[in-house]
């Protein structure tokens, strides 16, 4: 399906019987491209094991669009210097992906930016456990794009997953780094 003929990517994609919420909350988050010697790398955070949502999970630094920010992009930027401290000053902003709707309510927005190295990062301990980074070749190797399943409250739930080393991505990160790979295929 060619980009202009998609609306939102989402839990939905692989669950096509999924009820979606009626009304979703905004939120953003910063796909960080990160260009090093020999690769590109995309740098990921592993959620704390205590949060309330999507506890230790890999996640890309992000949240919900709050008041104060202008827009998507801001909200973004924002979680980012919250969640892992790197400044929006390393950070150029170079376009989205499609927005993501989760069946916990999130319409999502995806914003890629290049984060120029050298950077420092700090997690904020109670919502980052690690921050780490992966070449985004291999993210974008369709092999590695595993599609998986598990119950929910009794449902059959289908959903994207990749396997590095000792982290699994899956969920709605996977679903955007898969959204990733068929844009830039289509390129």
């Amino acid at each position: 399906m060619a980009r202009s003929e998609r609306m939102s990517r989402g839990d939905h994609d692989l669950n096509p019987h999924m009820a979606m919420p009626a009304n979703t909350k905004p939120a953003a988050v910063l796909v960080p491209l990160v260009p090093r010697d020999r690769e590109i790398t995309v740098l990921l955070t592993q959620r704390t094991d205590h949060l309330k949502d999507h506890a230790g999970q890999v996640s890309f630094p992000g949240g919900r669009v709050e008041r104060q920010d202008a827009d998507r992009e801001s909200a973004a930027l924002r979680e980012t210097k919250e969640e892992i401290g790197l400044s929006s000053d390393r950070i150029e902003l170079v376009g989205k992906l499609d927005i993501y709707m989760t069946r916990t309510g999130y319409e999502v927005t995806p914003i890629v930016g290049i984060v120029s190295p050298p950077f420092d990062v700090k997690p904020d301990p109670f919502e980052v456990a690690d921050i780490f980074e992966v070449p985004l070749e291999f993210l974008m190797d369709p092999s590695n794009h595993q599609r998986m399943s598990k119950q929910v409250d009794g449902n059959t739930r289908h959903f994207y997953a990749m396997e590095y080393g000792e982290r699994f991505i899956w969920g709605a990160t996977a679903g955007m780094l898969v959204n990733l790979s068929e844009l830039l295929v289509e390129r």
